[in-house]
């Protein structure tokens, strides 16, 4: 099994702290963020992991050259001179993911969420659906991207940072699919002049073949006040 995961960002709102470092390698209760979502994709049987970069990927590139000399799985790096966004680098690697129907994780490597991997997993094959939209209960509704569900759990909604929300569940930034995703890609890729974004141009266009899954706590370490809130948390876990 495979996972993407994105770590490419700027961190612009958390300068100075991502001047010299990329906001993946900001420690978490001692540890690199990156470090922590590697030690979960281990754990969870994954057996090839893609992390996309772009600022400071000399940093993050020499990070993983350590990480590879003890991971059980194998990391490869895609770097993105331009950012292409998460679709983009999606639709970038399309051939990598699209070789097998096995099923793939999705990650925002800036989220710290407490999900069990392998229980999704399990919730994902049980269902015939090509995608599985995790979701947390978010106090900024206006800031995420806003789910509706059916009764059976079918997302039959779906608005980024929406200005007038629908709900409070929003999407965690953790996804599992597979390659029937890209049947909804735009087919002329060459000529996306803008970075595809999976919350903006992709999603909406899965309603009826999604299913949500409940990650529990999860929060966006984007900003200083998340990022400490983020420490708190894991204290919080680890007490």
């Amino acid at each position: 099994m495979k996972a993407v995961l994105m770590v490419a960002g700027l961190g612009t709102r958390l300068r100075p702290l991502t001047e010299k470092t990329p906001k993946c390698l900001l420690p978490i209760g001692g540890t690199p963020l990156l470090q922590i979502w590697l030690d979960r994709l281990g754990a969870s049987g994954v057996k090839e992991v893609l992390i996309n970069t772009h600022w400071l990927s000399e940093e993050v590139e020499l990070y993983i050259a350590q990480e590879r000399k003890r991971t059980p799985f194998a990391i490869t790096t895609f770097y993105e001179p331009v950012l292409l966004g998460s679709g983009g680098t999606l639709a970038a690697n399309r051939g990598w993911l699209s070789i097998s129907k096995d099923p793939f994780y999705i990650i925002y490597g800036d989220n710290l969420c407490w999900v069990d991997l392998i229980k999704m997993k399990h919730y994902h094959c049980s269902h015939e659906l090509p995608f599985t939209l995790g979701v947390f209960r978010t106090s900024h509704p206006e800031k995420c991207g806003i789910v509706e569900t059916d009764e059976n759990d079918v997302v039959i909604s779906f608005e980024e940072k929406p200005k007038i929300p629908k709900s409070d569940i929003g999407a965690a930034g953790i996804y599992m699919a597979d390659r029937r995703i890209f049947d909804v890609f735009p087919t002329s890729l060459e000529k996306q002049s803008e970075p595809l974004d999976l919350g903006y141009d992709i999603l909406p266009r899965l309603l009826g073949q999604m299913k949500r899954y409940d990650v529990g706590e999860c929060i966006d370490i984007g900003t200083h006040t998340t990022y400490q809130k983020a420490q708190q948390m894991w204290l919080h876990h680890h007490e």
